[in-house]
């Protein structure tokens, strides 16, 4: 007696494995992110971040119509904010003229059909590192909120189809939507980091943005009083339902890889575009791995990005993302 279904018949050759392929990547599904600088004809490679850069804008024009080309028609904007400039009011943040809104506009002007996603937190600015304004060495939420609004009110004045808030102040949501409305901006969106955990994933990225904590007396050390514990789950579900109620046209998980369970239960649960952020530290052991011969770079790549999309996720900002898309192109 012969089974009468063989399931390794669908897996007999590379065509009919892709005839039935559940799961598939494309430019589509990726937004990139870009670190920005001021200066000319600057393009610093970030030490724990190999192959990725910070650009200043004249350098920025030209990466985005490379990347308009392979078809990654998204970016997600972060700035590098000179010491100088750094406050614990995040002042900077709010200059019509500041680096980001600037950044904004050069985008804008290269590419016009480039869909323009900024970052919208206070430690590029904070002279402490933190998401937000410290008073008594606490991070003051409703002030913070507050700020978080007036700066997305300037990026939407300067062109930004979305702004992204991943600072995690409870209600910052809705201060950001009222201030979007009530201004005219009700086709700005907003790509709330719903998820965010308190990971120590973050380490590359904070090197590229130099953001980390500051070790000063009395100034909490991480960002454990208002990112989330890694070990909660449906606190996931709750923070991202408040969101949604508040506004937020598309819901964040971050880190990537290690919380697909996360983006499945959101998915399941909500009615809006959920992203996933892969984050530099995904990015930097597998840079690691493959320097090394550990690892196969792009087989590895491929698997990560297409576990997430197969987890439930419509969007991925990924540091992969060039690579990806040159990948599939080729």
């Amino acid at each position: 007696m012969f089974p009468l279904r063989r399931n390794r018949r669908l897996r007999t050759n590379d065509a009919l494995r892709h005839l039935v392929r559940e799961t598939l990547i494309s430019p589509n599904d990726f937004l990139v992110p870009l670190f920005v600088v001021e200066g000319k004809n600057v393009k610093e490679e970030i030490a724990s971040m190999p192959n990725y850069f910070r650009l200043s804008l004249d350098l920025l024009e030209a990466e985005v119509k490379t990347l308009w080309k392979l078809g990654l028609k998204s970016v997600l904007l972060f700035v590098k904010v000179p010491d100088e400039l750094k406050d614990n009011q995040g002042k900077e943040a709010l200059n019509p003229n500041g680096l980001m809104q600037r950044a904004i506009k050069t985008v804008k002007n290269a590419c016009p059909d480039m869909l323009v996603m900024t970052d919208v937190a206070l430690d590029p600015y904070s002279m402490y590192g933190h998401d937000g304004v410290i008073e008594n060495g606490k991070i003051i939420n409703d002030t913070t909120a507050t700020v978080l609004a007036e700066m997305s009110l300037s990026h939407a004045q300067s062109g930004a189809d979305f702004v992204a808030p991943s600072d995690m102040m409870d209600g910052r949501v809705l201060t950001i939507r009222e201030i979007l409305e009530s201004n005219g901006f009700t086709d700005t969106g907003i790509m709330s980091y719903s998820a965010k955990y308190a990971s120590s994933f973050y380490g590359p990225f904070r090197d590229a943005l130099d953001s980390a904590p500051a070790d000063v007396q009395n100034i909490p050390k991480n960002k454990n009083t208002y990112q989330m514990d890694y070990a909660n789950r449906l606190e996931a579900i709750k923070e991202t339902q408040m969101d949604i109620d508040e506004g937020a046209d598309i819901v964040m998980v971050k880190p990537g890889l290690c919380y697909l369970d996360i983006v499945r239960d959101i998915k399941e649960v909500v009615d809006v575009p959920v992203a996933v952020y892969q984050v530099s530290g995904e990015y930097a052991m597998l840079k690691a791995a493959a320097e090394r011969g550990w690892l196969n770079h792009d087989a590895v790549m491929l698997e990560q990005v297409t576990a997430i999309k197969r987890a439930g996720a419509n969007i991925i900002a990924s540091y992969f993302a060039k690579d990806v898309a040159m990948l599939l192109n080729s």
